[in-house]
């Protein structure tokens, strides 16, 4: 008997957690470098085959919770209201996340998030993975927000502030802040970081960011 399609994609799911939730747990012990594909496997009770069904690298096992906001700039921008610059959706939608402290903003003192953060800020590796889904997400922005050279520049100034801002967030709660206190001055920062980009283009484009 065949199981059915939505208990098959729940099992994988399940699976697919599990794994990530093994890898991670072992990255924060012992570090990225000193557990191999091989401890990761093992100590989620699965084939090293089976694993790599799941997760096509060993960066992929930690950057795979960056996946849900993969194009996410993109999408805020195709899916702003009528009448609302581009960039002005961009700046409401990264307040919104200090907000909620989101830990994409940086802005999430919860220490399994901070730790997170300082192994895949510290590890080469990740973070030159990392840096391969933000150029993913500089070609979906700047497909979004129209074609030539300007709109390129612009998706690249964009996801520049933002992981700028997210960096200083993290690097001041690993200092020992809290999300709470730090806020005041992510929020500030956030509006300046904005009205910068806007003032830099000497007025609007013809998108209207």
């Amino acid at each position: 008997m065949t199981e059915p399609t939505g208990l098959r994609a729940r099992k994988r799911a399940r699976t697919r957690d599990a794994i990530a939730d093994a890898a991670i747990s072992l990255f924060l012990a012992h570090g990225f470098d000193q557990v191999s594909v091989n401890d990761v496997a093992a100590t989620a009770e699965v084939s090293k085959p089976t694993l790599f069904r799941y997760f096509a690298t060993k960066e992929d096992l930690v950057l795979h919770r960056f996946a849900d906001h993969n194009g996410e700039a993109a999408r805020v921008v195709r899916d702003r209201q009528p009448g609302v610059p581009p960039l002005t959706a961009l700046h409401r939608h990264f307040r919104a996340g200090l907000d909620r402290h989101d830990p994409v903003t940086g802005l999430n003192d919860h220490p399994e998030v901070l730790a997170f953060h300082r192994l895949v800020f510290t590890t080469p590796s990740l973070a030159g993975r990392l840096t391969r889904y933000m150029l993913d997400d500089e070609e979906a922005l700047a497909d979004a927000l129209g074609p030539g050279i300007e709109a390129r520049l612009r998706a690249a100034q964009v996801l520049a502030v933002q992981r700028v801002l997210a960096r200083t967030n993290w690097r001041k709660l690993a200092d020992g802040r809290t999300a709470s206190d730090v806020h005041p001055e992510a929020v500030s920062d956030a509006d300046l970081a904005f009205a910068q980009l806007l003032s830099g283009t000497g007025g609007t484009t013809r998108d209207g960011s």
